[in-house]
């Protein structure tokens, strides 16, 4: 695999984590409220593990190979982003909304695979974007995804962990401080949703 195609990889990655979401919010609250940290994150990573074993598995050589599905999913993925970053913005308090769900009875560590499992965020850069850094003349399709599934995986563990472990200083009796992280959600994600129609359709073409 090419080392600057892995990199840039890696760099896209950490900025989609980033980006204030369902994993920040499910993460913040674990810490924040109940301290499961570990068990929360372990969750939210085997749900992400779950979906890269499905797409190393054929789901992504499929949509690599197919640009067709490949547009679709970008085009998909970018409008619901676009959506949830409009419904954040006009909910300002989604964010302790959220954080205040994850405080429901069940294991954090189920909760954290339903919430990575179904994070548009997640399925968008698994299915759409992973495909796009991958060497048709390099490693065997499966090998790649695997490895570039595993690098982000290793990269969110390690924010998420952080995150939690900070929680308490983060949102800790700071509604203000959660009502932000929700506008900063909301836009971010309208960002990475244009970034992705603008990439796809102008830069590319």
């Amino acid at each position: 695999m090419d080392v600057t195609t892995t990199a840039a990889f890696a760099a896209l990655a950490l900025s989609l984590i980033a980006v204030p979401g369902p994993d920040w919010a499910f993460i913040l609250a674990a810490g924040a409220r109940e301290r499961v940290v570990l068990r929360a994150v372990a969750g939210v990573m085997a749900g992400y593990v779950l979906i890269a074993a499905l797409v190393a598995g054929g789901a992504g050589t499929l949509v690599a190979r197919t640009p067709v599905i490949l547009t679709l999913l970008t085009v998909a993925g970018a409008a619901y982003l676009v959506y949830l970053g409009v419904r954040t913005l006009r909910t300002a308090s989604s964010t302790t909304i959220t954080a205040s769900a994850a405080g429901r009875t069940g294991g954090h560590f189920g909760r954290g695979i339903a919430v990575s499992g179904l994070n548009p965020k997640g399925l968008l850069l698994f299915l759409a974007i992973l495909p796009q850094f991958t060497d048709r003349d390099g490693w065997p399709m499966p090998a790649q995804l695997a490895v570039l599934g595993v690098l982000y995986i290793a990269l969110a563990g390690t924010v998420y962990l952080t995150l939690g472990l900070l929680a308490d200083r983060v949102v800790g009796g700071r509604p203000r401080a959660a009502r932000m992280i929700s506008r900063v959600s909301g836009v971010a994600m309208l960002a990475v949703g244009a970034s992705l129609l603008i990439e796809r359709f102008v830069l590319a073409g």
